[in-house]
């Protein structure tokens, strides 16, 4: 199977390369596609596509969120490669073990694509069965890297969490103007880690200064009483203070630090974009500014409001969609985008190949960007909050290459 896998992957980089000599005849990378790829007789009447979610069990409600996604952009998009689109569903019941069955039994179906799971560990289970049949998949919300990482037939369209750390990095330097910044982090925490790491690198680099982290001090996550470390950030001087805190240490955090009257703008995690964190932060939440994977209120392109019009259509004037929701959507679009351009359902390596491929894609949460990795490098909103509301004060668009033009 490796062999094999190594061989397609090979042809796909000939194929490739001889693009390069072909672009005046073949303008784009779409073309290239319906010039070049054997599509050889295609007999079958419908395009399938797998929906691999939690639809019982405890993890209902939010496999049913990723589904609404999905199932809302197949009412709009109906057709791939001018045949019907067939939606395949499998219920992996909010179990490990229903779940690595659901998932033999989806794939003797022969879908093109599979979407799902919610859940980081149906995922995990599902992968190497995904990645033996060479059936490209694409999670919707799950962030463990661990579900893309050695796995090239997954991708997703949600950010792993240590991107928010890059993008708050980049809106402290070229929104703010920061060239030094502190950071409180939680003791034991590896995804804090992750998010620290990613955010220090980041600034570091955008702020062209190598001593740019002025302060680390740490916490232990369900303290009540942070005036130790907060001092230390006072003294500082430091006008920026990075804080990966859930919602109830970050709003006690904030808390405090207005009590203290420290001067500073604390930059958070989606984990703080929720009604209660504000309610428990209170007034000391105008000084937190976090990152957020989807804003209803954000229209980044034209198919941010295609979507938001269909939600709003059928759900009601004043419905709010889930990014959940969002990012259901975005992962069929995204599917029936890179099946179009390779006009074909019978090759699966080909297909991960338009996957990996896929650049500035317009979803409706946002630009997004594939790789190799399998993990988007996308839009992402920054957000404030002022009379108890938040809105957004920043787009973060990441500087991206056409991989094909690195050929």
């Amino acid at each position: 199977m490796r062999l094999r896998l190594r061989l397609k992957t090979a042809i796909s980089v000939v194929i490739i390369a001889v693009t390069v000599f072909s672009l005046a005849a073949c303008d784009t990378y779409d073309a290239f596609y319906r010039e070049f790829v054997d599509k050889s007789e295609e007999t079958y009447e419908t395009v399938k596509i797998g929906v691999f979610e939690p639809l019982s069990g405890a993890d209902k409600e939010f496999g049913e969120l990723e589904l609404k996604g999905i199932e809302l952009a197949h009412e709009l998009f109906p057709t791939c490669m001018q045949k019907e689109v067939e939606l395949i569903y499998a219920d992996n019941k909010s179990d490990i073990y229903v779940a690595e069955e659901a998932i033999q039994e989806l794939i003797k179906k022969k879908p093109a694509v599979i979407l799902g799971s919610y859940g980081n560990v149906y995922s995990l289970v599902a992968g190497k069965y995904i990645e033996e049949a060479e059936i490209p998949a694409i999670a919707i919300t799950n962030k463990n890297p661990l579900v893309t990482s050695n796995n090239p037939f997954y991708f997703r369209v949600c950010f792993i969490d240590s991107y928010q750390g890059v993008a708050l990095a980049k809106y402290a330097v070229s929104s703010l103007g920061a060239s030094s910044a502190a950071v409180m982090r939680p003791r034991n925490d590896d995804l804090a880690a992750a998010l620290v790491s990613a955010f220090e690198d980041k600034f570091v680099l955008d702020s062209g200064n190598q001593a740019a982290i002025i302060k680390t001090v740490e916490y232990t996550a369900g303290d009540t009483d942070f005036s130790s470390q907060l001092s230390q950030i006072k003294q500082s001087g430091a006008s920026v203070v990075f804080l990966p805190a859930n919602e109830t240490d970050g709003a006690a955090i904030l808390a405090q630090a207005m009590e203290m009257d420290i001067d500073a703008v604390f930059l958070g995690t989606e984990a703080w974009d929720t009604e209660s964190f504000m309610e428990k932060a209170g007034d000391a939440a105008s000084l937190a500014v976090f990152s957020t994977v989807y804003d209803a209120e954000t229209s980044v392109n034209s198919t941010t409001e295609l979507f938001l019009d269909a939600y709003r259509e059928k759900y009601g004037e004043d419905a709010v969609p889930e990014p959940e929701v969002a990012l259901g959507f975005d992962a069929y679009m995204i599917a029936i985008t890179a099946l179009d351009k390779i006009g074909t359902v019978r090759d699966g390596d080909l297909l991960r190949l338009s996957l990996q491929y896929t650049v500035q894609y317009p979803g409706a949460s946002g630009n997004i960007t594939l790789g190799e990795s399998g993990d988007p490098m996308k839009t992402v909103i920054i957000k404030g909050i002022a009379n108890g509301q938040s809105h957004n004060i920043y787009t973060m668009e990441p500087a991206v290459i056409n991989p094909l033009e690195a050929i």
